[in-house]
């Protein structure tokens, strides 16, 4: 199931508690994140470890102490071998020690259900990289608007500036000077230049992360952070209200994205 880290919990016989930290290596060798949960049952359908110990010192014991009892009170001598077998201490089972005989059955098991896990893991993440694919390549398209429409942000804040000045029939009075201070300003208070650049490498790397066959869930976890981060970052800075709509589409996608991938390994 979804989870940041590796969380394995295994519950078996308490008999085979030995076996526990053998079985959390194993998973963590075949799977690195997830929430893993690990049911262990047991079942001896053989004679493997079993001996039956019979006690004919104590079973002599019992046999000549119920003959007297049966010649003293003058009743039936009818001791039988069931009879005899359900006196105590009569009949022992003993178990062997079958650590590595445990380990060697539960380890067929253990792989099978790795196996079986890995194989639905993999088509699920092909799914997962398609979908994951189709979010980035609409990203890309919302920057490259962003982008072509951040380069029109200057010359509409001059218009609208002049315009301003000369609604306040302030034209006179302005200081050509301070006019292109404040254009100075603007234009670096709005650049998103360096925010686009480093989304489209996100974008990129994000991509070829995809082509990995290793895990790369943390890392691209960390990557969807920093892809939000610069989206953030462009909203704040780009002061446009059409901007804004196509970056608001963008955070959606990436917060689909970042739900995805809580999946992926």
């Amino acid at each position: 199931m979804n989870h940041r880290y590796n969380d394995t919990s295994v519950r078996l016989p308490r008999f085979l508690n030995f076996l526990e930290d053998r079985v959390r290596k194993a998973i963590s060798a075949a799977i690195s994140r997830g929430k893993i949960e690990v049911y262990i049952t047991l079942k001896n359908m053989s004679d493997k470890g079993r001996n039956v110990t019979l006690d004919k010192t104590l079973a002599g014991i019992y046999i000549k102490g119920l003959r007297k009892i049966a010649m003293e009170y003058g009743i039936p001598d009818d001791i039988t071998t069931t009879s005899i077998a359900r006196m105590p201490d009569i009949i022992t089972i003993e178990n062997e020690n079958l650590e590595d005989l445990y380990w060697q059955e539960l380890s067929i098991a253990l792989d099978s259900a790795i196996k079986n896990i890995d194989v639905a893991r993999i088509e699920e993440g092909k799914r997962l990289a398609v979908d994951i694919d189709k979010r980035l390549n609409k990203i890309s398209e919302y920057v490259s608007i962003v982008e072509e429409k951040s380069a029109n942000l200057l010359e509409d804040y001059k218009v609208k500036l002049s315009n301003r000045i000369k609604e306040l029939g302030a034209s006179d009075f302005v200081d050509e000077n301070r006019l292109g201070i404040e254009i100075v300003l603007f234009a670096d208070k709005s650049s998103i230049c360096e925010e686009v650049t480093r989304l489209k490498s996100h974008i990129e790397a994000f991509k070829g992360m995809l082509q990995n066959n290793g895990p790369i869930g943390k890392k691209i976890d960390f990557l969807i952070q920093e892809m939000n981060r610069e989206t953030n970052t462009i909203g704040s800075k780009a002061n446009s209200a059409e901007i804004t709509s196509f970056v608001i589409e963008m955070k959606n996608e990436i917060e689909n994205i970042r739900e995805q991938i809580q999946n992926v390994e």
